[in-house]
């Protein structure tokens, strides 16, 4: 409302004002009739609209003073247009053009190509200037330009794009949305006393439809991005935007929500204020609303601040743009224990709109202009306008049922749950795919190294080449292995370093040991080494080859041991020993035959046992215990059991896998295409089909624990037996 205000006051002779009072009128009263009230004839205490003038004393003069001004500049202005045509409401957005053209920023990997673009322009400039003509080479100079850009932003690495989603200049999500509408109004508030300006919301209409937009907004300079708080949303911005998304579901107006934010303001007081639950409160309301939901990512969309407004039908990614539970600044931070792994961490998050694809999360990618969205932002723009239109002709044939089930839909299909398939009873049990894929290495694990021990123990010689080859290829793997865990655990660098001074060490000082310093490094290196690989869960398939490794060398050792003793004995004792053994060996042929010996015959025997203990004594060995034992075998029926028990707990497992896999069609097809035998190739990959999903799905861990007990059966069979003919 426009205001007149008037000011009445007394002047002295030298421009001192003794008394006045501010009188304020609406413009709907005249000046002239207030001049020609009668000033001058009461001018000793006259009383004007209920205000009294004090006493004006003579020589003295009276002066009124008019200005007019307005009362209030936001939000709503003096002359409001009832039907606006097209354009933004400017008075209800504090969002208005910048008076200065924000300076141009050079990223990291662009300064090669700024620096070619320098020098094409400087040739230009020396070429105008000496009048010469160049311009074949200029143009081959911009086509070679050209060209480098194209294979610089094809080629960029994840950490590359997160820059670029990062970049100063990047358009806003206000930007996006005054190119893309018509006619836009922002409204404000979340009904609860507070307006975060980080979330901005209002309706807007595009080819005359209204939608509800709702986005994170960045600041275009410093002083923009502190009030807009970098974009990190309080809990007052989620309701915020929890409150529009209900005025447009119950209006039946479709969301389109930007996602552009490192996250939620993480501060204590948004954290008392309820930040999480805030969060948690929209998560659950999207999943129920009953109009389209579309969600473009524009820049870099951190973590839960992010999903707040992110549950949606469809999600867009602009092509440079970032998705991620995690930034890799602070991925790299915790895992490597240093912000400089944040390349390598943005590659194992793959944050990228490609990758998001790929897994099914992000539902199209959006195209940027070379150089990014900031080189041409209405042109980006326009490209996520299409997007929308192409996304609301699919979501707008559907009802409001297929709508939630559609969204419900795309969260699962994340999840990796497929609607009406069985899930695996591992994954009911436990939800780590791993640990089934765990116990089957494992058992693989455990059969080689029972044949590597057989092979061991059965050969003859430290020289059968079957032997070596499979040690050396068992310690080839474990190096390999060993390297690939130095490289994931970030200690690469650290001992590519070491390395080299333990060589200069060695070349300057020839078989001296190793210096206090280097040695503290060494054991510094080997302890991180050790303390993250004993952590549970990390690196198993390293720790069962060093396992198996640690098996080998052991049994090495005592093959050995055992090689060199039989050596020694042979070598000392070989006359005695002879003579010993044979009498003990006539002995035992005689037992076996039946025959019954002498009392001198078993004399012998008990002397020839002296004498080898005796002997054996004297090469430091130490005496157990000697006896003869008669050879038991199993009774045939009790074994005949077992093997029968095993075999029905195998063929149960396996009926109960081929049920759960849904096998039993591909086993009939099998056995057809046997029948009909015209096929090979077919029934190799049928047997193959079937061989994996019978172990994909079978209870390994179950079934292992069952032969174990009937192993168990089996020795504790063995060892009465064993018991009963010890003499």
């Amino acid at each position: 409302m426009c205001s007149l205000f008037l000011s009445v006051g007394v002047s002295g002779k030298v421009g001192q004002t003794r008394t006045s009072s501010n009188l304020c009128f609406s413009k709907n009263i005249f000046i002239t009739e207030l001049l020609n009230i009668s000033l001058y004839r009461r001018i000793n205490g006259v009383s004007l609209k209920g205000k009294r003038v004090s006493r004006v004393q003579k020589g003295y003069k009276f002066s009124v003073f008019a200005k007019v001004g307005k009362k209030h500049d936001y939000p709503w202005p003096d002359d409001l247009e009832p039907d606006i045509k097209s354009g933004p409401l400017p008075y209800l957005s504090y969002f208005k053009p910048l008076t200065e053209k924000p300076k141009p920023v050079t990223l990291g990997f662009e300064k090669p190509l700024v620096d070619l673009e320098k020098k094409i322009i400087e040739v230009r400039r020396m070429a105008d200037e000496t009048g010469l003509d160049f311009s074949d080479q200029i143009s081959s100079l911009e086509r070679k330009y050209q060209q480098a850009l194209k294979d610089l932003y094809k080629h960029l690495t994840p950490i590359q794009r997160l820059s670029i989603a990062r970049h100063p200049n990047r358009p806003t999500v206000l930007d996006h949305v005054l190119n893309i509408t018509e006619k836009w109004v922002e409204l404000h508030g979340d009904r609860a006393g507070y307006d975060d300006p980080a979330i901005v919301t209002g309706i807007g209409s595009v080819d005359g439809k209204s939608y509800m937009f709702i986005g994170h907004q960045k600041g275009r300079n410093t002083k923009e991005n502190i009030s807009r708080n970098f974009g990190m949303p309080t809990p007052h911005g989620y309701r915020k935007a929890l409150r529009m998304m209900k005025y447009a579901d119950h209006h039946g107006l479709p969301i389109i929500t930007f996602i552009d934010t490192p996250g939620a303001f993480a501060d204590l007081k948004s954290e008392e204020l309820g930040q999480g639950e805030a969060i948690a409160y929209n998560l659950r309301a999207m999943f129920g609303f009953k109009v389209p939901i579309i969600a473009v990512v524009t820049g870099e969309g951190g973590s839960g601040g992010a999903l707040a407004i992110g549950c949606a039908n469809k999600l867009f990614m602009l092509e440079n743009s970032a998705f991620y539970v995690a930034s890799p600044e602070a991925c790299a931070a915790i895992l490597w224990k240093s912000s400089q792994a944040a390349p390598k961490a943005a590659e194992k998050l793959r944050i990228t709109a490609e990758e998001h694809y790929k897994l099914g999360i992000a539902d199209g990618i959006i195209p940027e202009p070379l150089g990014g969205a900031h080189t041409d932002p209405a042109w980006t723009s326009q490209q996520i306008k299409l997007a929308i239109k192409e996304a609301m002709e699919e979501l707008g044939k559907m009802d409001t049922s297929e709508l939630l089930h559609h969204r419900m839909m795309k969260f699962r299909s994340i999840g990796g749950i497929k609607e009406g398939e069985p899930a695996e009873p591992e994954k009911k049990r436990n939800m780590k795919q791993s640990d089934v894929d765990n116990a089957s290495k494992l058992s693989g694990i455990e059969s080689e190294i029972e044949s590597l021990k057989k092979k061991i123990l059965e050969t003859k010689g430290s020289s059968d080449p079957i032997t070596i080859e499979a040690i050396e290829k068992l310690k080839q793997d474990v190096d390999q292995e060993i390297t690939n865990a130095f490289i994931s655990m970030g200690l690469q660098e650290k001992l590519e370093s070491l390395k080299m001074e333990l060589s200069k060490a060695s070349d300057n000082s020839t078989n001296q040991p190793l210096n206090t310093a280097l040695k503290e490094k060494v054991e510094k290196l080997m302890q991180e080494f050790n303390s993250n690989l004993s952590q549970p869960g990390a690196y198993i398939e390293l720790k069962q080859k060093l396992k198996r490794l640690n098996t080998v060398n052991n049994l090495l050792k005592k093959k050995e041991k055992s090689e060199q003793l039989k050596k020694d004995i042979n070598q000392k004792f070989q006359a005695e020993v002879k003579a010993i053994m044979e009498t003990l060996k006539n002995a035992e042929e005689r037992i076996a035959k039946g025959e019954q010996l002498d009392e001198n015959l078993l004399d012998e025997v008990e002397g020839a046992k002296e004498k080898l203990k005796k002997v054996l004594k004297s090469a430091n060995l130490e005496i157990v215990g000697m006896g003869t034992r008669k050879r038991l075998t199993p009774v045939p029926d009790s074994e005949e059991k077992i093997l029968m028990k095993v075999n029905k707990e195998i063929g149960k497992e396996i009926e109960r896998a081929v049920n759960v896999a849904g096998l039993k069609e591909k086993i009939e097809e099998l056995k057809e295409e046997i029948v009909k035998s015209s096929d090979p190739e077919r029934v190799k990959k049928l047997e193959t089909e079937i061989k994996d999903g019978i172990v994909s799905v079978m209870d390994l861990s179950t079934l292992q624990e069952k032969v174990e007990n009937l192993r168990v059966e089996v020795a504790e069979m063995s060892d009465k037996g064993a018991d009963n003919g010890r003499g």
